[in-house]
C-alpha cells in the first residue's frame, strides 16, 4: 500500500485536482484507491460531487471524536472510496490543542482499520499545521504539485524543511517522491527557468541524506485545461467529465510514471512500521524550522536546501 501525501502550503496550485484526477487515473489503470480530504474546504469531496450533510461522520468526526475511519468512507466507484471533509475540520486545530499525540491521530484510525488498498491519497490544506503533519506522519511519500512560478518556487525549500523534521522525529519512512508541474505552459521562458532550478535542486541531493534525495520531476507536466476547471462542478474527475481532453491524457501519462516507480523501486513500507512519537515527546509543532534563506551568490529564484543538508 503506498500513502502519499500531496502537500504544498501555497494555494492554488493544483494539488486538489492532482488528488483527484490521479486517483481516477490509477483506479482506471485497475488500482484500488482511498482519497482523503483533509482539507476543510472540503474541495476534493465537492470534486466527486459527496455532501456532507444528513448526520453522515466526515473526518471530523474521525479525528476530534474518534470514530472509526470506515464510518466516515464513502464509495464512489468500484474502485474509489472517499473519506469526505466538512467546515468543521478548520476547528480541528484549536480543539485537539490539549490532546496528547495529536499530531498522529490519522495516523492511529488507519492503523486500526486494518483495511488495504493498493494508494491512499491525501489531500492536504495549503498550510503546515496540524492536518498536513497528520498527514506526513502516516504518508509513505510526499508528491508537490506547484505551478512554475517564481512565488510558488519560494515555497519549497520550507516545505522540505518541514519534511525533513517530520522524517526525523516522527515517520522515517518518509520520502519525496518528486514534483509535479501545474497549469503549464511550455511556451513561457519563466516555465522553463523554473524547471531548470528544480532540476539543479534535485540533482544537488542525489546521494545525500535527505529526504528528496530520490525525488525526481515528473516528465508529466500538467497542461492548462479549462475541462479540468470545469469537471468539479459536474461532481466528477476529468476521465468521467471528458475522457479525450488534454486534461485526462495528462493524468493517464502521470498516473503511468507513478505505477512504474511502484514496479522500479518498490517504495512502500507498511502503515505499522512507521515510528511513533512517545506520549511524553514535545509535539512537532511546536519545533518550526528555521526558513532557509537564499545564498547571496545564487539566483533568488533557485530552490534552497536547509542548513541541515
Amino acid at each position: 500500500m503506498r500513502i502519499i501525501a500531496f502537500m504544498n502550503q501555497k494555494g492554488g496550485v493544483g494539488k486538489t485536482t492532482t488528488t483527484a484526477n490521479l486517483g481516477a487515473a490509477l483506479a482506471e489503470a485497475g488500482k484500488t484507491v482511498c482519497l482523503i480530504d483533509l482539507d476543510p474546504q472540503a474541495h476534493l469531496t465537492i470534486n466527486y460531487g459527496v455532501e456532507t450533510t444528513g448526520g453522515l461522520p466526515s473526518l471530523y468526526e474521525v479525528l476530534v471524536d474518534d470514530k472509526p475511519i470506515a464510518e466516515a468512507m464513502r464509495r464512489v466507484s468500484d474502485k474509489i472510496t472517499l473519506v469526505p471533509s466538512s467546515i468543521d475540520l478548520a476547528a480541528a486545530e484549536i480543539e485537539l490543542v490539549s490532546i496528547i499525540g495529536r499530531e498522529t491521530l490519522l495516523k492511529r484510525q488507519l492503523e486500526a482499520s486494518g483495511f488495504d488498498y493498493d494508494f491512499v491519497l491525501l489531500d492536504c490544506p495549503p498550510s503546515l499545521g496540524l492536518l498536513t503533519i497528520n498527514a506526513l506522519s502516516v504518508a509513505t511519500e510526499v508528491i508537490i504539485p506547484m505551478q512554475p512560478h517564481f512565488l510558488a518556487l519560494q515555497g519549497v525549500g520550507k516545505l522540505l524543511q518541514t519534511v525533513q523534521l517530520v522524517n526525523r522525529r516522527m515517520n522515517p519512512h518518509l520520502r519525496v517522491t518528486g514534483i509535479v508541474l501545474t497549469m503549464f505552459d511550455s511556451n513561457t521562458k519563466l516555465s522553463t527557468e523554473v524547471v531548470n532550478d528544480l532540476c539543479g535542486f534535485v540533482d544537488n541531493a542525489v546521494g545525500k541524506n535527505l529526504p528528496w534525495s530520490g525525488a525526481r520531476i515528473f516528465n508529466t507536466r500538467i497542461r492548462r485545461n479549462i475541462k479540468l476547471a470545469e469537471s468539479p462542478s459536474f461532481g466528477q474527475d476529468i476521465l468521467r467529465y471528458e475522457p479525450s481532453s488534454n486534461g485526462a491524457a495528462d493524468y493517464r501519462a502521470l498516473a503511468k510514471e507513478v505505477l512504474e516507480m511502484t514496479q522500479s523501486s518498490g517504495v512502500v513500507a507498511p502503515v505499522a512500521a512507521s515510528v511513533v512519537v512517545p506520549p511524553d515527546a514535545p509535539p512537532i509543532m511546536s519545533q518550526p524550522a528555521t526558513p532557509a534563506t537564499p545564498s547571496p551568490s545564487e539566483p533568488a529564484t533557485t530552490v534552497q536546501p536547509d542548513a541541515a543538508s
